[in-house]
């Protein structure tokens, strides 16, 4: 028998918690907030982000209607086709990334040809650590 603390946590656990933590922090409203409307600590409301503690159905009632939204808007990502699902849930996944919110927010502001600038640093950055010695001999 598998030990449960050593259990990785369940991929659609963990797109539900990052579908409330999207919702929360585009709302503008902090875990400590959410946690009292919902009657729980804000340490449950990261475990639940986390996808480290499942949402019940009656908390998950209880987070829509702090989030100003419909349980469906948060259960989205996990209805549709097994391949449109797996990638949301990659997605999802990525979100969780410490500052990608934050990326994605000033990404936003930016214009057209200082998106294209940076997406073309970050394509020769990421690139760069993909070369192999091989290929380091190849290019010089």
């Amino acid at each position: 028998m598998t030990d449960p603390s050593t259990k990785a946590p369940d991929p659609m656990d963990v797109a539900l918690g990052a579908a409330v933590r999207i919702r929360r922090r585009t709302i503008g409203i902090s875990q400590e907030a959410l946690a009292e409307q919902c009657g729980v600590s804000f340490q449950q409301v990261q475990k639940y982000e986390n996808g480290a503690n499942r949402i019940s159905f009656s908390r998950l009632v209880q987070i829509a209607r702090a989030l100003q939204c419909r349980v469906v808007d948060l259960m989205d990502v996990l209805d549709g086709p097994d391949r449109e699902t797996t990638g949301d849930l990659d997605l999802l996944t990525r979100m969780r990334t410490p500052g990608a919110l934050e990326l994605l927010a000033a990404y936003e502001l930016m214009t057209p040809d200082a998106r294209s600038s940076l997406v073309g640093l970050l394509r020769a950055m990421t690139a760069q650590n993909n070369v192999t010695p091989a290929k380091t001999r190849q290019l010089a």
